[in-house]
């Protein structure tokens, strides 16, 4: 008898679920195409220089993009990790050497105060010896904010799309854009690194923020793009990508630990290859049906109100595409949407679906 996925997880003891989520780290991102899988295991048995392997995979990524240079890190917590300590220490291999040593350095990173604590992105940035700058206030975040932190041993601005977002917006025409952020710090000779690790689609934001001013951009690999999890794309100027993988294994240096195989590299050339070359808009259509089919299925149910929308929640990214979203009344429902989430995840099949304040998204 055949044996499935979900047999190779029941056989760890591990309970295999519909994903109703979307592509989150924490339930394993996404699910590989074929091509990719296939591109993985031909790799697997042969050998090749990691530090060649990572050159031509960046070139050949940039080139199906359309960016400067590319560099695949260890998913995209890795990837800010490593464009922060690119402008620690630019392409001066002593330095690389030295690190999370940074005295003498340029080694403050300004971000915004208000980003959920405890915050693992910001934990990567201190690990390398860079030190936060936090800025902002908890309900908005202004171009000021970024242009009055900036001095002397200011390295960098960092930059989260999905954490900033709702505050940068609630500052209205003072909000920290991006393009706006870029200018100040162009102005001002200091990189704007963002992590735009779940702002795909759509495919031209792999451009995007690019155009409005940022030096580095980072997304996850295992997303959207449905390479291999633990790989990430690092997108961006050359001196500064050169940088982030001087920072990176196989090099001696501060990314050492954070290895990419051979295999998810090549993996994640192919996923990128196939996400370059799919019908977008087909693809958003598909989602829509997709939504519409469930909520038919649940219009008229008492105490619940569901509707297919595009909604930038911070912890449903990315905002472009379409979900359907449920608003539970518990006294006409019989029980809210937390019980809810719980019954759908421990009923058979389990099924997880997004859960945040009083709405539950699918």
């Amino acid at each position: 008898m055949a044996v499935t996925a979900a047999d190779i997880y029941r056989d760890l003891g591990v309970r295999p679920f519909i994903n109703a989520n979307g592509n989150v780290t924490a339930l394993g991102g996404s699910l590989m195409p074929p091509e990719v899988v296939a591109a993985m295991s031909q790799a697997s048995r042969a050998f090749a220089k990691l530090g060649d392997l990572h050159l031509a995979a960046g070139r050949r990524i940039a080139e199906m993009i359309g960016v400067e240079a590319a560099h695949v890190s260890c998913g995209a917590c890795n990837g800010c990790t490593l464009a922060i300590a690119a402008c620690l220490t630019g392409d001066n291999l002593e330095l690389t050497h030295r690190l999370p040593d940074t005295s003498g350095l340029k080694n403050e990173v300004i971000c915004y105060r208000h980003a959920p604590s405890p915050n693992y992105l910001y934990q990567g940035i201190e690990m390398i010896g860079g030190k936060l700058v936090k800025v902002g206030a908890a309900d908005k975040l202004t171009v000021r904010d970024f242009e009055q932190a900036i001095g002397p041993n200011t390295a960098a601005i960092f930059y989260v799309i999905s954490q900033y977002e709702a505050a940068m917006i609630a500052a209205g025409a003072d909000g920290a854009t991006i393009p706006a952020v870029a200018k100040i710090a162009k102005r001002v000779g200091v990189p704007l690194v963002v992590d735009a690790a779940a702002e795909l689609p759509p495919t031209s934001n792999l451009r995007r923020f690019l155009d409005e001013g940022a030096d580095l951009v980072i997304f996850s690999g295992g997303k959207a793009i449905r390479g291999p999890q633990p790989t990430a794309l690092i997108l961006g100027r050359a001196n500064l990508v050169k940088a982030s993988a001087l920072n990176h294994n196989p090099n001696s240096a501060i990314g050492r630990g954070s290895k990419v195989g051979k295999e998810e590299i090549v993996g994640l050339v192919k996923a990128v290859e196939l996400y370059m070359n799919r019908d977008e808009q087909a693809e958003m259509a598909g989602f829509r049906r997709m939504c519409e089919r469930i909520a038919g299925q649940l219009e008229g149910l008492p105490g619940v109100q569901v509707a297919v929308e595009i909604t930038g929640h911070r912890r449903f990214r990315p905002a472009s595409v379409p979900k359907c979203i449920l608003k539970i009344d518990k006294h006409s429902f019989g029980f809210g949407p937390d019980e809810l989430h719980e019954r759908l995840i421990a009923g058979e099949p389990s099924i997880i679906a997004g859960l945040a304040d009083d709405t539950i998204f699918v």
